[in-house]
């Protein structure tokens, strides 16, 4: 399966983070989505950024978390979700290379196999309520 590390930015915009990776600046579309972390696209590593309803950049490469409490079979994509929303007030999606499994993560803290229809709820409490 594919997997896939997608953050979206909220009222930070993730510049520095941006500019890690190729800009993109494309209308946002599972196609595109789908054939960014296709596993022999060479942009298939790293993050995609989603700034202002566009992917903003591809490739992106983001703060590992330092929590050493973390369990050790959460992968790479799952620290680096970490890290980024401990640090501003992003969110990101998971998907699981090897489960196909999606995970969410916003303020550091992971919701873990959460199913399509739960990514679709979450996502739209938190970007549209206004949060504080």
């Amino acid at each position: 399966s594919t997997g896939a590390l997608i953050v979206i930015a909220h009222k930070n915009d993730l510049t520095e983070f941006k500019e890690t990776g190729l800009a993109v600046d494309a209308i946002i579309s599972d196609q595109l989505i789908e054939s960014i972390f296709y596993k022999n696209n060479p942009m298939h590593d790293g993050a995609v950024i989603i700034s202002e309803n566009k992917i903003a950049a591809a490739r992106c490469i983001l703060p590992v978390s330092s929590n050493m409490d973390l369990p050790p079979e959460l992968g790479l994509r799952h620290r680096a979700a970490i890290g980024i929303t401990e640090k501003n007030d992003s969110v990101a999606i998971i998907v699981s290379e090897q489960t196909g499994r999606i995970s969410y993560c916003r303020n550091g803290e992971l919701s873990l196999d959460i199913k399509a229809s739960g990514l679709k709820t979450m996502l739209t409490e938190d970007f549209s309520v206004k949060r504080h």
